[in-house]
């Protein structure tokens, strides 16, 4: 192949995905030149499965993208359809906003966003290879030839890196809904040395709208005068359509159960590591033999289409086979399918290749994001591209390295799970992955990371300043209720008495009142005629801080002690295998991840308590060194 020198850059993205929208803004919104490579510009921002943002701990990486200053919230308040808050039943903690979006008009909006954002320049164009020299990256080459110096490369290639789709006996190398794949790359990167894996994930059919019997289905309406996405967005998000809910029947697991010796799953023929979280039909039918049916959400993929999403029935089975399962599901005897569900496998990096920052250890300028570091989900792969684009940034512009606290995010949280633990299987986020969730709510995002993204240079005043007006408003507010006591009359216990409340005989205060779960801020403002005029926003966040006030407290105790450990450094040139205490399992892991702390040590499987008391002997000893040196 001919090749031929291109115009240079500060970053490159390779991948135009959820991870690499959020690279490419990130990079050329911090003042980089920017060129982001998709293999198909109209498959930008692609939502391949399903139409949706957020859910269970994804509404919580949501929001913190928006707080850094990231794109996907917006877009999701611009696109939505339908919006519910998960976990209602539930404390804080777990509250989780989901929003059905049109899939069209998100990619549309994400692909805007790019082509006018200024200094980023968005190419169709198959990124073939990435060069490297000394162990730095030089450039990147396109399969018309085009060579471009950068700086800086971003790999977010989603499950394109050697794509193979596969329905049944039928198999193809493939992207996602039918593009192609990039398996040159593939090769490339093995050749700089990276160590990838062979992972796994699919989708269910799609049907058509007006092939559903909706009177054998429930409906599942949307929740009313929700919180938007972005702490920017000024109203709450629409509710323009319905979803609908259905299930599995005895006949749709016999079904499977006669056909699963035609599973790639089953047959050997899949390679790849699925998501255990996201299982197919097939997977739930065996693994969960005692169950008699399962639930399948039927949601709408846009306005301007007839196509429903089955969610629950994702599967790589034939495609005959799939219209039987179909319908033999009540209200889809009639279903039409308009396009049946596959398995597609892919190669992707080995996290414990990384750093903190998503930087190759072994390449510099070389980062990683998405589904290339093994995560499944758009807001996982968003929220790795953010951090990825600013670090890729700093390195090109010589600033610092950016990095997010394990205790102080969701984004930390995920991130130090990759790269100290790795991942056999594609990686998803859950609540109950922190160790202090109470404090890393969805709806105190802006408050824990807008500073972040202010300093960072991604918030802009305006919107800074609002975040630090509802801090200052909820805290004068709590001082206020704390001191401002209610005398005992006829008319608050007859309140107290209705809501189920013990009756008061002497002088209460308002927070304490606040603080009884069956009572509420918004419930008592007939007996508090000081009350301030407050932002839905800060009213939520005074109620959550009293009532919440005894466990908030032992968590930021925690985060505390996790800290002091977090700031003893291990030296990147520590040679484990001559520390005397250190087991050989311990030597080995140590070596493999080479932790920047000693709280980052101590998360990795097979490091125990003795082996970081060895590390801390070692620290000692070096310190002791050098004092004695100085002297």
């Amino acid at each position: 192949m001919t090749t031929y020198q291109a115009p240079a850059y500060d970053v490159c993205v390779v991948g135009a995905g959820h991870a690499g929208i959020e690279a490419a803004l990130a990079a050329a919104r911090l003042g980089c030149s920017v060129i982001c490579f998709a293999t198909n510009l109209d498959a930008v921002g692609n939502l391949p499965c399903n139409p949706a943002i957020g859910g269970t701990a994804k509404g919580h990486l949501v929001r913190e993208i928006d707080a850094l200053g990231g794109e996907m919230a917006k877009a999701a308040d611009a696109c939505c359809i339908q919006v519910r808050m998960l976990n209602r039943s539930k404390g804080p903690a777990v509250h989780s906003l989901r929003g059905q979006a049109d899939r069209v008009r998100y990619q549309a909006y994400m692909k805007h966003a790019l082509e006018t954002q200024p200094g980023l320049s968005l190419r169709q164009a198959e990124v073939v290879s990435i060069e490297a020299e000394g162990d730095e990256v030089r450039s990147v080459t396109t399969a018309t030839g085009a060579v471009h110096p950068v700086k800086s490369v971003v790999v977010a290639t989603g499950t394109f890196l050697r794509g193979r789709v596969i329905i049944g006996e039928y198999m193809r190398d493939s992207g996602p809904d039918g593009l192609q794949p990039a398996s040159a790359l593939s090769r490339s990167l093995l050749e700089l040395g990276l160590p990838l894996q062979r992972f796994k994930t699919g989708t269910p059919p799609r049907i058509l709208a007006k092939s559903v019997d909706y009177s054998r289905l429930h409906a599942q309406l949307g929740d009313e005068d929700m919180p938007p996405f972005s702490f920017s967005s000024s109203s709450p998000p629409p509710n323009l359509v319905s979803c609908w809910v259905t299930h599995t029947t005895a006949q749709t697991h016999d079904i499977i159960r006669a056909n699963l010796h035609r599973s790639p799953l089953y047959a050997g023929v899949i390679e790849g590591v699925g998501p255990r979280y996201c299982p197919s039909i097939e997977d739930k039918i065996v693994r969960f033999a005692d169950k008699e049916s399962h639930h399948l959400f039927l949601e709408p993929v846009g306005l301007s289409t007839d196509e429903l999403y089955l969610q629950g029935l994702s599967s790589s089975l034939p495609e005959q086979v799939q219209m039987e399962i179909v319908r033999s599901i009540p209200g889809l005897e009639r279903a039409e399918v308009s396009r049946p569900a596959y398995a597609i496998e892919y190669d992707c990096l080995d996290p414990l290749a990384l750093r903190g920052t998503l930087e190759l250890k072994t390449v510099g300028g070389l980062f990683g994001a998405g589904q290339f570091c093994a995560t499944s989900g758009y807001e996982e792969a968003a929220a790795l591209g953010l951090v990825a684009g600013v670090n890729a940034a700093h390195r090109a512009l010589g600033r610092p390295a950016f990095t997010l606290e394990r205790t102080g995010s969701y984004i930390g949280t995920m991130i130090d799970d990759l790269v100290t633990r790795g991942t056999a299987e594609p990686y998803r986020m859950m609540t109950s992955r922190s160790e202090v969730r109470l404090l890393l709510r969805q709806d105190n995002a802006d408050l824990r990371l807008m500073p972040i993204g202010y300093q960072l240079g991604l918030i802009k005043q305006p919107v800074y300043d609002a975040v630090t007006a509802k801090a200052d408003a909820a805290a004068a507010e709590t001082q206020r209720l704390e001191k401002t006591v209610l005398p005992p009359s006829e008319a608050l216990n007859e309140f107290l008495a209705s809501r189920g409340s013990s009756p008061v005989t002497s002088g209460v205060r308002l927070a304490d009142l606040v603080r009884r779960p069956e009572l509420g801020y918004d419930m008592l403002a007939p007996f508090d005629p000081d009350r301030p005029v407050l932002t839905a926003a800060a009213r939520e966040q005074t109620e959550i801080g009293l009532r919440y006030e005894g466990y908030l407290r032992r968590q930021r105790a925690q985060v505390e002690q996790a800290t002091r450990m977090e700031h003893r450094a291990l030296p990147s040139d520590l040679e484990y295998g001559s520390i005397l205490g250190l087991r050989i399992e311990a030597r080995q892991k140590l070596a493999a991840v080479r932790p920047a702390s000693l709280g980052q040590a101590a998360r990795i499987p097979g490091v125990n308590p003795a082996d970081l008391t060895a590390l801390m002997i070692e620290l000692e000893r070096r310190k002791e060194a050098r004092d004695d040196e100085s002297r």
